[in-house]
């Protein structure tokens, strides 16, 4: 597969011939639904946590004798039915992620990245470097380019000017290639990679 690289400017840089195994499959629904299921188990911190029975600190003591009074028969009112008892059946603090094979998760980001091919979305750039860190000037760039919702991969390392600029653009997110994931590629109308990371994820799955 065969896509035209530009320069920030907009100017033409080439073209780039890319690895039909990484951005030429067919998107898998199923996968990436599993995948982005694991991602975000994985980032909630699973620290809910409320006061059960055992918790509230309220008396112990039978709150009237068992028989003869009409009531029914309670033994302590920290049960949940009080006012001021403990919760039924809350939340606890617990580890919510779960397993995912390695292997599903590589596969899940080639679809992720074909999807992106396939709906035109994918935008190859040489570089993005700049002069200098003032967000107008980046702005500018944006909107010759069309992006407005985009996620923008770097190479190993990000231009510290580009990353700075980028950051108080809302809906724009800038990632060196080893945070690439899947859920910040569907969540973004566009992907934009540098020759540096379509090489870096090249040699990543080969």
């Amino acid at each position: 597969m065969k896509l035209d690289v530009t320069t920030l400017d907009g100017a033409g840089a080439g073209s780039v011939d890319l690895n039909e195994e990484i951005f030429g499959l067919e998107p898998r629904a199923d996968l990436l639904q599993r995948m982005v299921r694991w991602q975000l188990a994985k980032r909630r911190a699973g620290t809910h946590a409320v006061q059960n029975r055992s918790d509230v600190n309220r008396t112990r003591k039978k709150l009237y004798k068992q028989k003869g009074t009409g009531n029914a028969r309670h033994g302590a009112a920290s049960a949940p039915q009080f006012r001021g008892g403990g919760r039924a059946f809350g939340p606890v603090v617990r580890d919510h992620s779960h397993d995912l094979p390695k292997k599903v998760r590589a596969l899940a980001l080639r679809h992720a990245l074909s999807s992106k091919a396939k709906a035109e979305t994918l935008i190859v750039v040489d570089d993005i470097k700049v002069d200098n860190h003032k967000t107008k000037g980046l702005l500018e760039t944006f909107g010759k380019m069309g992006l407005s919702n985009a996620l923008i991969i770097g190479g190993a390392e990000v231009d510290v000017n580009f990353g700075r600029a980028a950051r108080a653009i809302p809906q724009i997110d800038v990632l060196p290639v080893q945070g690439i994931n899947v859920y910040d590629i569907l969540r973004r109308e566009k992907l934009v990679l540098t020759k540096a990371a379509v090489d870096a994820l090249e040699e990543r799955f080969k």
